[in-house]
């Protein structure tokens, strides 16, 4: 054996227990490691279901106190759905309501012709006042309400006094008047002598000309005027339905 090939055959010997030394090491920092993370985790898992336990504890808890919440406050929320649903069914109510009270605005506007002339003018801003647009429920009640019971006042008196009248075929005029109600009334003009008799025309209110009953007229008006003892005054008197109801009807 030549000298080159003594010396090689010790360091090819030596090369496999290097190897095997990296290897073991190499396997010894690997358990070490798993060891570590094996305890890491452990330590972890125990800590994540002791924070599992502690929530599905406090989440029963808290169903414990939803459930108990819920039957106190059943009543509640059941009186809290009767009330949305009286307050829908009183909201409906009031529309309803009010599309009534503006169609009997309506038509008490259109019957404003058929009125007496003293009515009429006496009311004049509750009139006024409902052709205002976008007047509240309760303003517009109380308007109609001042019309419908100053009419019902008027209709049962008799009222008398001065007023400036328009009369076709003589313009205004000052006469002595006296209105039975809401039926009839009856003038009588002294400067020309002349007496008239007022009711509801097909147009509206109208006064027609009747000297023939300027004497009774007069004697009427004193009586009224507590001129005279009472007496029965016979007068003209038109029966029958006024256009106006007719008018009334046809609107609604």
């Amino acid at each position: 054996m030549s000298l080159a090939a003594a010396i090689a055959l010790p360091l090819a010997a030596e090369e496999p227990a290097d190897e095997v030394e990296r290897t073991v090491g190499q396997w010894v920092k690997v358990r070490s490691e798993t060891a570590r993370l094996r305890s890491e985790w452990n330590w972890q898992q125990s800590l994540m279901q002791s924070t599992l336990d502690a929530l599905k504890s406090r989440f029963a808890r808290l169903e414990a106190e939803r459930k108990e919440l819920l039957a106190k406050t059943a009543t509640e929320r059941r009186e809290t759905v009767e009330l949305e649903e009286r307050l829908i069914a009183m909201n409906t109510a009031v529309a309803e309501a009010e599309r009534y009270l503006v169609e009997l605005d309506s038509v008490l506007v259109q019957l404003r012709a058929w009125l007496p002339p003293r009515l009429s003018a006496a009311l004049e801003l509750p009139y006024r006042s409902l052709a205002a647009t976008g007047l509240p429920l309760g303003e517009r009640m109380q308007h109609t309400m001042a019309i419908i019971n100053r009419c019902q006042l008027f209709d049962r008196t008799v009222s008398s006094g001065e007023e400036i009248l328009m009369v076709e075929g003589t313009g205004k005029r000052l006469m002595e008047v006296v209105y039975w109600g809401l039926a009839q009334g009856y003038a009588v003009d002294r400067s020309a002598g002349t007496a008239y008799v007022g009711r509801s025309g097909d147009q509206g209110w109208v006064w027609i000309a009747a000297p023939e009953s300027a004497a009774a007229i007069t004697r009427l008006l004193a009586v009224a005027r507590d001129e005279q003892e009472p007496v029965l005054v016979p007068v003209d008197f038109a029966l029958g339905e006024p256009a106006a109801l007719k008018m009334g009807d046809a609107s609604r």
